[in-house]
């Protein structure tokens, strides 16, 4: 599982639709309707909220955002608690972190979509998924590099 914490629109296509189905399923767990993945180390960005499904909810929205921005109709009626009227807290994530992503998906990209690679590789600033805001750090605790 891989929840982003850099925009969506540095994903290429197989990323997005990766990025939305297992945050999907990140949400489930979040939801307790699944047995597997409860103590995946990624979601406890998620859980240290005040309503983790909100903020799961909030990360889904950013990503059908970038969705729609591309011509895709993600199903937004999968979400469980829908983008709130109020403007949820941004969760934190450390640029040292943000830093691990970049290189993670540079890789990737170098494989399966040079010129998205060159737009990722030319970022700065990087900017991040609208769910998050950085925070000066290195790689986060939670992070299996």
């Amino acid at each position: 599982m891989r929840l982003w914490s850099l925009h969506p629109r540095y994903l290429d296509t197989k990323g997005l639709l990766a990025c939305w189905r297992e945050s999907l399923l990140a949400q489930k767990v979040l939801a307790g309707q699944t047995s597997g993945y409860r103590n995946h180390p990624q979601l406890q960005r998620f859980r240290a909220t005040s309503d983790p499904l909100a903020a799961v909810g909030n990360y889904l929205e950013g990503v059908a955002r970038e969705a729609d921005a591309r011509g895709y109709n993600f199903n937004r009626a999968l979400i469980v608690v829908p983008l709130a009227q109020d403007p949820l807290d941004l969760l934190p994530v450390t640029t040292g972190q943000l830093e691990y992503e970049r290189g993670h998906l540079l890789r990737k990209l170098a494989v399966r979509d040079p010129e998205r690679e060159a737009v990722l590789a030319a970022a700065d600033p990087l900017q991040l998924h609208p769910a998050f805001r950085a925070v000066p750090g290195d790689i986060e605790s939670w992070e299996r590099p």
